[in-house]
C-alpha cells in the first residue's frame, strides 16, 4: 500500500537506456510500456526495436532481449511495434500487445526460447493487464473497447466500451492502457477523451475518475493520458504524455489530482513524450520517458492518426525510478 501522503524523489535516476537510442541492448527506442517484477526487474515494450527488453535490477549497463529482436516481421520469432508487456509468474512467461501484428503473444522467458506463440489473433491490441485468476483484459484501438480472455480458452468477453468512438459515458475513444483492482473493475485510459474511465464488473457505462473536462493542464484535466496505477487504498496514478507529469488523484476528491512528478517545465527533473508508467513494491516509482538532449530532427509517431515531425533535442529513451521516502 502507499501511504496516501506518500512523497518522492524530485529527481529521478535512470535504470535503463540513457545511451542514445537505436538498436544496441543498452539502448532503448521509442520504449512505451514497462512491467515491475517484485524482484525489481524491469520488462520493457522497446517499442521501434521491435523486442521486449529485461533490465535486471542493478544492472544499468545493459538489457537483455527477451522477445523479439529479429526485425520487424510477423513470424512467431519477431515482434512489430509491441505497446504493451506483462509478467506472467505462473509460467514464467511474457505476454506482449505485438501491436502491428494485431496478436497477442506470449515468449517464455526460460533459456533457449526462441519464438512465441499466440494467444489472441486479429485483434488492434494497445494496452493488457491481467488478475489473479488469470483473466487477461486487452484493449482494442480500432474498436474502442476492452475485452476479458481466460488464459487458455478462446472465449472472450466484453468488459468497456464497444459502443462505437465516442465521449459518452458508454464509450471511449481509444483506450491505451489498463490496470484492474482485486474488485475486478477495469481502469481505462481513454487517450483521445483525455479522461481515465473506471467499468466496474459488469456495468454498463463507465465512472470518468480522472480528468472529462477537455484537453489541458490544469489539475482538473489530463492532456493524453497513457499509463495508469492504482494502489490498494483506489489512489489513481496517471502518465500524462501531452502534460509531462504524473498525477495522483485520490479516491475521496474526483475534481482534481496532484503533481507528484514532473509538470514543470525543462531540467533534470522533468519528462518528455512520457508513456508507461507503474510502481515497484515498495513504493517507488517507475516511467518511460524519452529525455531531449541535442537538436535532431525525428519522427513521433504517436499511434493516433496523425504523424508529425518535430524538431527536439536529442532523444535519450530512459526509464527512470523516483524513489519514494
Amino acid at each position: 500500500t502507499i501511504p496516501a501522503n506518500a512523497k518522492w524523489a524530485q529527481n529521478g535516476v535512470t535504470v535503463a537506456g540513457d545511451n542514445g537510442y537505436r538498436g544496441a541492448t543498452n539502448k532503448l527506442n521509442w520504449p512505451r510500456s514497462l512491467f515491475v517484477d517484485d524482484d525489481q526487474t524491469v520488462i520493457i515494450a522497446d517499442y521501434r526495436n521491435h523486442r521486449i527488453m529485461q533490465w535486471k535490477n542493478g544492472d544499468t549497463t545493459n538489457g537483455q532481449v527477451v522477445a523479439g529482436g529479429n526485425g520487424v516481421g510477423n513470424g512467431l520469432n519477431q515482434l512489430s511495434n509491441p505497446t504493451d508487456v506483462l509478467i506472467d509468474k505462473e509460467t514464467d512467461s511474457v505476454i506482449i500487445c505485438d501491436r502491428r501484428n494485431g496478436r497477442v503473444v506470449r515468449w517464455s522467458r526460460r533459456s533457449g526460447i526462441t519464438q512465441g506463440e499466440i494467444l489472441i489473433d486479429n485483434i488492434d491490441c494497445f494496452g493488457l493487464a491481467m488478475e489473479e485468476q488469470r483473466y487477461l483484459y486487452v484493449s482494442d484501438v480500432g474498436k474502442h473497447e476492452v475485452r476479458q480472455y481466460k488464459l487458455g480458452e478462446k472465449n472472450d468477453t466484453f468488459v468497456a466500451g464497444g459502443n462505437g468512438q465516442g465521449d459518452g459515458l458508454h464509450q471511449l475513444n481509444w483506450p491505451t492502457y489498463l490496470f484492474v483492482d482485486r474488485d475486478h473493475s477495469v481502469y481505462v485510459s481513454d487517450y483521445n477523451n483525455h479522461r481515465v474511465m473506471k467499468w466496474v464488473e459488469g456495468a454498463k457505462e463507465g465512472i470518468v475518475v480522472a480528468g472529462g473536462q477537455g484537453q489541458g493542464n490544469a489539475l482538473t484535466q489530463l492532456n493524453y493520458p497513457q499509463g495508469i496505477f492504482v494502489d490498494t487504498l483506489g489512489t489513481l496514478y496517471v502518465a500524462e504524455s501531452g502534460n509531462h507529469r504524473v498525477m495522483r488523484w485520490t479516491q475521496g476528491d474526483k475534481k482534481q489530482g496532484t503533481v507528484i512528478a514532473g509538470g514543470n517545465g525543462t531540467g533534470a527533473n522533468q519528462f518528455n513524450y512520457l508513456r508507461g508508467m507503474s510502481f515497484d513494491r515498495h513504493g517507488n516509482l517507475y516511467v518511460v520517458d524519452a529525455d531531449a538532449r541535442k537538436e535532431q530532427t525525428i519522427d513521433d509517431f504517436n499511434d493516433t492518426s496523425t504523424t508529425s515531425t518535430r524538431s527536439i533535442s536529442s532523444i535519450q529513451m530512459v526509464i527512470e525510478i523516483f524513489y519514494h521516502f
